[in-house]
């Protein structure tokens, strides 16, 4: 049931995933907005990109905590006890969701945010944290690999959704529903990186510069 409450504390969420972490950190820190360099992106890669791994390392927790943390927001729903553990979790993803929706459309700068990435890793933990994890290692894998961002997001997000449905066996079809859209939503944001790995003109990140 959907309530007033319920609507707030979406709103809230939304406002907590809309933080411009990359931007803030840029202006606030270096005088520049990461938006007008690099992939344009307000995230935590292109942070990493542009200003190095000083700036990029606080904005990655920082994108992370906001999904996390909006996912918690289910605690203070004024009957969160009486809830049955489906409405919960449904609650939970709900306010995952929509941190998410607010990281990639901020309304704080003109609705141009990141890919989302790093809060849908937030919102995994908060959600399945056995299946973040796993996620989470996998794009480690890739990425010392490969060196490619947004190759380890996107594998990393599929890894979930196998996780997920037939490692864990999930029978929750909020959760099944969700773990099939993760790596949808990872293929579309991820779209113009994707034309650049066809192409061979992808950017490696490296760690070790600034």
């Amino acid at each position: 049931m959907i309530t007033t409450e319920i609507i707030l504390f979406a709103l809230l969420a939304y406002l907590t995933g809309a933080f411009p972490s990359a931007v803030w950190v840029g202006k606030t820190f270096y005088n520049i907005d990461v938006r007008e360099y690099g992939s344009g992106n307000a995230g935590a890669t292109n942070t990493f990109r542009v200003l190095g791994k000083g700036a990029g390392i606080p904005v990655l927790f920082m994108d992370i905590f906001k999904g996390w943390l909006s996912v918690s927001y289910v605690n203070f729903i004024s009957n969160a006890d009486a809830l049955s553990p489906e409405l919960f979790f449904e609650n939970q993803l709900a306010f995952g969701v929509a941190a998410v929706i607010g990281h990639l459309f901020p309304i704080y700068t003109g609705f141009r945010g990141g890919k989302g990435i790093a809060t849908m890793l937030g919102l995994l933990i908060g959600l399945q944290p056995l299946a973040a994890l796993f996620s989470f290692i996998v794009f480690v894998v890739v990425f010392l690999i490969s060196k490619y961002v947004s190759l380890g997001s996107i594998i990393a997000s599929f890894a979930f959704s196998i996780f997920v449905i037939l490692v864990l066996g999930s029978i929750n079809p909020s959760l099944n529903l969700f773990a099939i859209f993760v790596p949808i939503l990872s293929l579309i944001t991820h779209q113009k990186n994707i034309e650049r790995l066809v192409r061979g003109e992808e950017t490696k990140i490296k760690f070790g510069k600034k």
